[in-house]
């Protein structure tokens, strides 16, 4: 296939993709927006209660803390330990392979 025409295609879908995919953020409203435009009653004192009572909660029992197990297998250090065992495998089986074979260096192993 000619390259220039395989370049300008890839461009085209890029740029078209790249239009399309612009969206629209909208304003966070403190609370239900009804129809003629008026919002909710979720005023700003009821938000600060709101917050008031989690900070308790969270003070109350510290050992819940945020929800995310670090040193877990499901959590973030877990995962980070699984997915650096599992590619580092694949890397140290390429590196072993890659040192033998026919198109290794002659006198190098």
């Amino acid at each position: 296939m000619n390259t220039k025409i395989l370049l300008t295609a890839s461009l085209i879908a890029v740029f078209t993709i790249g239009m399309s995919a612009s969206s629209v953020a909208f304003a966070q409203y403190m609370g239900n927006v009804g129809s003629e435009g008026q919002t909710g009653s979720y005023t700003l004192e009821e938000a600060l209660e709101i917050q008031t009572r989690r900070i308790a909660a969270a003070e109350a029992n510290p050992s819940s803390g945020s929800g995310t197990p670090y040193l877990d297998a499901g959590g973030v250090v877990g995962a980070a330990v699984i997915a650096g065992a599992v590619f580092g495998g694949i890397a140290g089986a390429f590196f072993i392979r890659g040192r033998s074979g026919k198109y290794a260096a002659m006198g190098r192993g």
